[in-house]
């Protein structure tokens, strides 16, 4: 098994969280976007996008390493009402992302259970997300124990049509 470690990450890391964000992105979701997916980059993974995200202190960001190298990120919001639950007892998975070299190699699967555990500890009854219903990950959820629990529709006028629909899922704990 690979070594797999999640460590915070603060806005000290931010060029760091930055680099990873955008070669993870780029790995995997450009194809989404007509303009190749310079407008979403620029949306979330810009100075000003990230050091105010850093700054929410719902947020929680974690810098994923495999075998020492940087692999991916993880974002959650710690306090994320979800249908039938309140805040309080629910986690939100807003972003996994790593990059290709990591991706199939147990990862994500050690993420998801560093979620699980971090969620446990904060005694959530619910980790949910949302993921593109036309990506593989969908099945790489429900294969770590996430079910499919409504549908969601992006706006975003920069992304082909055709990708923009997403599952919700759920994980109770």
């Amino acid at each position: 098994m690979n070594s797999v470690t999640v460590s915070p990450c603060t806005e000290a890391d931010l060029h760091t969280l930055q680099d990873i964000a955008i070669n993870a992105y780029g790995d995997h979701y450009l194809y989404l976007w007509y303009d190749g997916g310079k407008w979403y980059i620029e949306k979330c993974f810009s100075d000003a996008a990230l050091k105010a995200e850093l700054a929410d202190p719902n947020a929680a960001f974690f810098l994923i390493y495999m075998k020492g190298e940087l692999a991916g990120f993880l974002k959650l919001n710690v306090d994320k009402a979800f249908e039938g639950g309140s805040a309080e007892e629910c986690l939100e998975m807003e972003r996994i992302y790593l990059t290709k070299s990591a991706s199939g190699k147990g990862v994500g699967r050690q993420a998801v259970e560093f979620t699980v555990d971090f969620a446990r500890r904060r005694n959530k009854r619910r980790i949910w997300l949302k993921a593109m219903d036309s990506s593989k990950s969908v099945d790489f959820y429900e294969q770590n124990g996430f079910e499919k629990c409504g549908t969601y529709r992006l706006d975003f006028e920069a992304m082909k049509p055709e990708y923009r629909g997403m599952y919700v899922m759920q994980r109770c704990l």
